[in-house]
C-alpha cells in the first residue's frame, strides 16, 4: 500500500505543476495534510479507511486546544482538496472531510487606515526621505503597494519591465499565474521615477526586481514586511503596518468613492465577486459613522436639566 505521506508529495506536485500554486500555499497544504496524518498515526487509523467520525474528532480536538475556528476552516479545506485527490487516484473509498463542517467562525472585517492617515503618513514619508536610498525605496513599496492594492507576493516578485509609468499602469502577476493591469496613481509614479533612478546606483544591469535590498539582489517578502512596520512606527502610525492592510484600505477606499464592486474586484484580481463583497460592509460602516454625524435626528438628544 502506498504511504500516506507519499501520496500528499503527489498531490502537493500537481498543486504545484498543474495549478501553479504558490510556495507559500503549497506549504500550508502541507502542513494541514501532514498534521491530520499524524493524528491518523497516533490514533493508529488505516489512513484510507478512515470515516467522518474521525475528521470531526481531529477537529473537535483542535477547536478544544484552541486552534481559530477560521483556521480548522482552512485546514477542513485542505483536507477535502487531499481526499479528493486520493479519492480520484484510488488511494481511498471515500472523502471523509466532504460533510464535515468546522465551528462558526466571527466574522472579521479586514483591518483598514482611514484616507486622512494614509496621506499623513505618505506625506511625512516623502518629506524625511531626502537622499535615502532605503527611504526613497520604501516610499516607493508603499506608494504603489496602495495605489494599487496588490498582494505581498505580487509586490515583491515585480520587475523593472512590468512598470509602464507613461501609460500609469503595472502588469501584476496574481494568483494561480493570472496576469492583470492594475493603474498606478501620480504619487505612486513620482516616487517609483525617484526609486528608479536610486536603484541604478546598487542594483546591476541584469538584475529584473523592481525592488532590491542593500545587495542589489531582489528584496524578499519577510524584509518587506519588516521595514513596512519600520516605516509605519519612524513616521508615527500607531497601527502595525503590513501590505494587506494597504491591500484592504485600497479597495474600500475606491469602493467608498466609487460604488463599483465588479471594478475593485478586477482591481484587487478576484476571481470572484463574493470574496470582494467583504468590502462593502467597510463601506456600510463608513457610511454608518458619516450619517451618525451628519444627520440631525441620528444622535440621542441630551436629556433636559
Amino acid at each position: 500500500m502506498t504511504s500516506p505521506r507519499t501520496v500528499c508529495r503527489r498531490f502537493l506536485g500537481v498543486l504545484r505543476d498543474e495549478r501553479n500554486y504558490s510556495a507559500h500555499t503549497l506549504d500550508a497544504y502541507a502542513r494541514d495534510v501532514h498534521r491530520f496524518l499524524d493524528f491518523v498515526d497516533q490514533s493508529r487509523l488505516v489512513w484510507n479507511r478512515i470515516g467522518d467520525e474521525h475528521v470531526r474528532e481531529y477537529v473537535s480536538r483542535r477547536f478544544l486546544a484552541g486552534v481559530k475556528a477560521r483556521t480548522l476552516l482552512r485546514e477542513l479545506s485542505s483536507l477535502r482538496r487531499f481526499f479528493g485527490y486520493c479519492v480520484e487516484h484510488g488511494f481511498a473509498a471515500c472523502n471523509p472531510a466532504e460533510a464535515v463542517q468546522p465551528p462558526r467562525a466571527d466574522k472579521r472585517l479586514p483591518e483598514t487606515l482611514s484616507v486622512d492617515q494614509i496621506a499623513h503618513l505618505l506625506d511625512a514619508a516623502a518629506v524625511a526621505a531626502g537622499d535615502d536610498a532605503l527611504a526613497v525605496r520604501d516610499l516607493a513599496m508603499v506608494e504603489l503597494a496602495y495605489s494599487s492594492g496588490l498582494r505581498l507576493a505580487e509586490l515583491v516578485s515585480l520587475d523593472v519591465g512590468d512598470l509602464d509609468l507613461e501609460a500609469a499602469l503595472v502588469r501584476v502577476t496574481g494568483k494561480g499565474s493570472k496576469q492583470r493591469e492594475t493603474p498606478v496613481g501620480a504619487r505612486a509614479r513620482d516616487a517609483l521615477r525617484a526609486w528608479l533612478r536610486t536603484r541604478a546606483q546598487s542594483a546591476g544591469a541584469d538584475e529584473p526586481a523592481l525592488f532590491t535590498a542593500r545587495h542589489g539582489g531582489r528584496l524578499g517578502a519577510r524584509a518587506v514586511q519588516t521595514r513596512m512596520y519600520q516605516f509605519a512606527r519612524r513616521h508615527g502610525l500607531p497601527q502595525r503596518l503590513h501590505p494587506h492592510m494597504l491591500r484592504h484600505s485600497f479597495a474600500s477606499h475606491v469602493l467608498e468613492s466609487s460604488g463599483d464592486l465588479r471594478a475593485v474586484q478586477e482591481l484587487l484580481g478576484h476571481a470572484d465577486v463574493g470574496t470582494t463583497q467583504v468590502y462593502t460592509h467597510l463601506d456600510y460602516q463608513h457610511l454608518a459613522k458619516v450619517y451618525d454625524r451628519a444627520h440631525p435626528r441620528a444622535r440621542k438628544r441630551r436629556a433636559p436639566s
